[in-house]
């Protein structure tokens, strides 16, 4: 184990962010020179506190199932070509998890029962990014080819990390993206201050070294049918993601102004970048609410901020959460706590247990106001509460509300898959759909879900499809699509 009094000696201790006054001014991460060189000076010591329990429930917490008392004890040696190749026997992305996943590993961690716990996601992702500095991430191309030939559909998390393992394998993999470069809702739905591109561009970069074949700007069931994709290859995976997302259709819905996230976001990631933006959706100057109180409506608050908003406020219909972990929710659950992300530090109001009656708009047709009431969650439905109308000013409201499965028109209809009682598609125990050869992995078949659950069905499925083509396996297959995170 590492250092066998470390969570005696040493409490939790994260790495500084730089200040919000100046952060708050571009579009790089929040910690200074990246967060893998901030947490240098004192990531030995948190590697340390790991105690090598001898049922580590942090493997249970995380569905790739991550040796993860193993590379603490490497980082604590200060073996970091050990590390990297640890880390890597189970997470093919171990910069994206470590800088975007909520680290339920560490809420299961043995530690956390009666201390805080071991800081897991940041010893990951300072393994990873000294692993780049040092030159430890080679491209592993396969030795042979088998002359099969697999589409995966989508370049999000899931796709990448089935396309890269089905590459290894030695099949000739090709992955199709609509958008106008590669990395799904990575690239253009995650914003540059959480994870600059440069990260996801050298991965890309390993990845083509290997052999990956990219085709971006092809929206398959539109420039490609699905009868010709089929024709064409052995094998499809299905990893396009949960992008149907909710809606609020209430009094106003039709008013300019009213965006879903997905419609900013992209926008503003392509501006940050450099890019022209022909009818940029701004915040600058205007009253901003988002509708949705997530991952998703942060990132659109620290874009706000960014833009430099008049005002931000952020609605959540359920109540606000508890500080510490509640009774009805046990180690090593992940709980609902209260939580604040980089963006949250930098500005706007969070209101919390209050439901969107009506947008309300000016004589030109667009918003200027949203009628809110105090809602209350009782007898397992919520309940508005008479006489807390009131209005707040709103010149540019933002949908965060999340994600209902995926598209169904174009590829998946074209397919004919089955769909499940959620509108996700279906698929048996080796992610096969109900169409011969079609597979489904992410967000397509198990709906919105973690980064960590996209990358551990990519490589399961990765796994059945070469079962598929070759009779058999050696790819790892880390989850079952029956799997679900570890609730109360």
């Amino acid at each position: 184990m590492a250092d066998p009094k470390g969570f005696l000696k040493n409490g939790r201790e994260v790495a500084p962010r730089r200040p919000v006054e100046e952060r708050i001014h571009d579009w790089n991460e929040v910690y200074p020179d990246g967060i893998g060189r901030a947490l240098l000076p004192i990531i030995t010591t948190q590697a340390g506190r790991c105690m090598d329990c001898g049922i580590p429930f942090c493997h249970q917490g995380c569905p790739l199932g991550n040796i993860i008392p193993e590379w603490n004890d490497l980082v604590w040696r200060d073996d970091w070509e050990g590390a990297i190749e640890r880390l890597h026997a189970t997470n093919n992305f171990p910069e994206f998890t470590g800088r975007l996943c909520p680290a339920p590993c560490e809420t299961a961690c043995v530690l956390g029962i009666n201390q805080d716990p071991v800081t897991i996601k940041n010893v990951e992702v300072a393994i990873i990014d000294k692993a780049w500095e040092s030159g430890f991430v080679r491209p592993q191309p396969p030795e042979w080819l088998s002359g099969k030939t697999v589409a995966v559909i989508g370049s999000g998390p899931a796709g990448l990390a089935a396309a890269q393992q089905l590459t290894r394998a030695g099949h000739t993999v090709a992955v199709y993206e609509r958008a106008d470069k590669i990395g799904g809702l990575l690239r253009y739905g995650i914003p540059e201050f959480k994870m600059e591109k440069k990260h996801l561009d050298k991965r890309l970069d390993q990845m083509r070294r290997e052999g990956t074949i990219f085709r971006a700007g092809v929206e398959v069931g539109a420039d490609l049918t699905a009868d010709k994709l089929r024709d064409r290859y052995d094998a499809i995976v299905l990893a396009m993601g949960a992008t149907q997302a909710r809606d609020l259709p209430i009094p106003g819905r039709e008013l300019s102004g009213i965006h879903q996230a997905m419609e900013f976001l992209p926008q503003a990631n392509r501006a940050a970048l450099g890019e022209e933006v022909e009818g940029q959706i701004l915040a600058t100057d205007k009253h901003v609410v988002i509708i949705g109180g997530g991952d998703t409506g942060a990132d659109c608050l620290g874009t706000s901020t960014r833009h430099g908003a008049a005002s931000i406020t952020q609605l959540e219909i359920m109540p606000e959460p508890p500080q510490s972990r509640p009774a009805n929710q046990p180690w090593p659950t992940y709980p609902m706590t209260f939580r604040v992300s980089s963006a949250h530090e930098e500005g706007g109001d969070r209101v919390y247990a209050v439901s969107t009656q009506e947008f309300l708009g000016d004589e030109d047709g667009n918003v200027r106001a949203l009628r809110l009431v105090d809602v209350v969650f009782e007898g397992g439905k919520l309940t508005e509460i008479e006489g807390t109308e009131r209005e707040i000013p709103a010149d540019l409201v933002l949908f965060a509300m999340g994600f209902t499965g995926p598209e169904q028109d174009g590829l998946v209809d074209q397919l004919g898959v089955e769909l499940d009682e959620r509108g996700n598609v279906a698929r048996d125990s080796s992610y096969l759909s109900s169409v011969p050869g079609v597979f489904v992995a992410g967000d397509a078949g198990r709906g919105q879900s973690l980064i960590v659950w996209a990358i551990a069905e990519g490589r399961a499925a990765a796994a059945a499809v070469d079962t598929f083509l070759t009779g058999s396996t050696t790819l790892p297959a880390p989850i079952p699509p029956t799997e679900r995170p570890l609730l109360a």
